[in-house]
């Protein structure tokens, strides 16, 4: 397992995404699935920095050949992604509500996304096979 813990800032997701990147790079990973991974760090980072109210973030990875798990870690204020419904993507965007559709996309980009609140932590973890 390989950890960053940085300044919970969207200046800094060009780091983060170097740190994955460059772990997802040792491993093989196919481009497009490294693409899907980028996307779904972005946004939650995106999301940590400016909606958790946490000073920092830990990112912690563990990939291999077959798989690769992004745990995001912060002290911010409670909240669960999952627990929200899914947007009505058949809805025009204006028919929408606002919000919801990042972590709309991250569920169905990867194979599995979970969370938990733990010693007044948010702890999501998502995993995506590397190969099909």
């Amino acid at each position: 397992m390989k950890e960053l813990e940085i300044t919970a800032d969207v200046n800094n997701l060009d780091e983060v995404l170097a740190f994955i990147d460059a772990d997802l790079e040792e491993n093989d990973c196919p481009p497009k699935t490294q693409m899907q991974l980028d996307v779904a760090v972005e946004e939650l980072f995106v999301n940590i920095a400016h909606y958790s109210g946490s000073e920092r973030a830990i990112i912690q990875t563990e990939i291999n050949s077959d798989e690769a798990a992004i745990t995001f870690i912060d002290s911010g204020v409670y909240y669960d992604p999952l627990a929200k419904p899914d947007p009505d993507v058949t809805l025009s965007a204006e028919e929408r509500e606002i919000g919801g559709l990042g972590i709309y996309l991250v569920k169905k980009s990867m194979d599995s996304i979970n969370y938990e609140r733990k010693d007044d932590k948010n702890i999501l973890t998502i995993t995506k096979r590397l190969h099909k």
